[in-house]
């Protein structure tokens, strides 16, 4: 598979733009308003398609902790973690507000999204997350993703933003991550030390090779260096999605690579959009039930791609808890599709042979109108 840098951000619908807490703060001076303000305008104007027609992106930014120090007039980082969520917890509050006010400013809402590693290792709080953030893009908001360093601690921290960005990405299914940082890119050396480093303007995502090159810890102020962002590359690549990094004070980076010109280190991934997703829904072996449809439904799965909605369903086999892998079996009780349950075993019962407009009377709420999304969904059988 080749993808020419220039190809990347201009043909990407659904993009991760993640930038670091030295970019953020002005290398732990403070939240940097000016900078920010340019980012957020660069966010509107690819929002409202002002670049090739609109686009659907999501803010990954780190700048909590180091704003916070910067309030609590600390110098250095700490290395306790209550001292690191009490910076994190102060520092939350300043970014937050900048990033609400400087979207605003350019006619974008903006939605704060604390994310921890259970969120996403956990399936039910995996969908509740992704179901959150399609919606925000859907409405034209941008969500502004920040770990949650409040609540981690050792077990769950994701160690740095530049793989948050990855796990956003894999999450919502992006066609692209740009990673914003303080060099211009992927050198075969470090250039700051190596006068002779080599400027690597595309590779191959996953490439062990990239990773020796980019070997190094990151600022004082943040915790990735340019290893954490090639792993990131990594990541991404899973679930189809290519990465460019890129220096984040360049004048218009991210409509400039809307546009189609090649910035930054472009980082290829080898698997094509939802595969690798798709791939690991066949192939799970811990099915906890299925549900049995008719053959109006069944057609809808198998001949046009549709989502399952529970007025299709007949039968509910088995118990299993919303987030679970489960089986669609059509009419004679023949495997033909698995996918993500959106309602648990004892609801989706209730739910069969029903119209989503009774869902409210039926569960006391009214959550996804399908039992399975088509996205979510991979067909196995006929």
């Amino acid at each position: 598979m080749t993808l020419e840098n220039s190809e990347v951000l201009r043909t990407a619908h659904r993009i991760v733009v993640k930038v670091g807490s030295s970019l953020v703060t002005n290398e732990g001076r403070g939240l940097d308003a000016q900078a920010i303000g340019e980012w957020a305008r660069q966010l509107a104007a690819l929002v409202s398609g002002q670049v090739g027609g609109k686009r659907e992106v999501i803010m990954v930014s780190s700048g909590a902790v180091a704003e916070g120090m910067k309030r609590l007039g600390w110098s250095a980082r700490p290395r306790q973690v209550h001292e690191l969520q009490a910076a994190a917890a102060v520092g939350q509050m300043g970014l937050a507000q900048m990033y609400e006010t400087k979207l605003r400013e350019n006619g974008i809402g903006s939605a704060q999204v604390l994310l921890t590693h259970a969120d996403l290792a956990n399936r039910e709080r995996y969908l509740n997350a992704r179901s959150t953030l399609v919606t925000l893009l859907q409405l034209g908001v941008v969500p502004v993703i920040n770990e949650n360093d409040t609540v981690v601690n050792d077990e769950i921290k994701f160690g740095d933003n530049d793989t948050l960005g990855a796990l956003v990405a894999n999450l919502v299914e992006a066609d692209a991550l740009v990673i914003l940082t303080d060099q211009k890119g992927l050198y075969t050396a470090d250039p700051r030390r190596d006068p002779a480093a080599a400027f690597v303007h595309q590779g191959r995502a996953g490439d062990v090779a990239l990773e020796a090159m980019a070997g190094g810890a990151g600022s004082s102020i943040g915790r990735g260096g340019m290893l954490t962002k090639i792993l990131a590359a990594k990541r991404a690549a899973g679930s189809g999605a290519s990465t460019v990094i890129a220096w984040g004070r360049e004048p218009d980076v991210l409509l400039r690579l809307a546009a189609g010109e090649p910035i930054g280190t472009l980082l290829v991934s080898q698997t094509a959009k939802k595969q690798a997703r798709k791939q690991w829904m066949a192939d799970h072996l811990q099915l906890r039930g299925a549900v049995r449809v008719d053959a109006g439904a069944a057609a809808k799965l198998c001949g046009e791609g549709k989502s399952l909605l529970p007025i299709g369903m007949t039968h509910v086999e088995g118990e299993f808890e919303r987030g679970d892998i489960i089986a669609v079996h059509d009419p004679e009780g023949v495997e033909i599709a698995r996918g993500l349950a959106n309602y648990a075993s004892n609801e989706a019962r209730r739910l069969c042979r029903k119209p989503s407009s009774a869902f409210e009377a039926l569960l006391g709420y009214a959550a996804e109108p399908e039992m399975l999304h088509r996205d979510n969904l991979v067909l196995t059988g006929r």
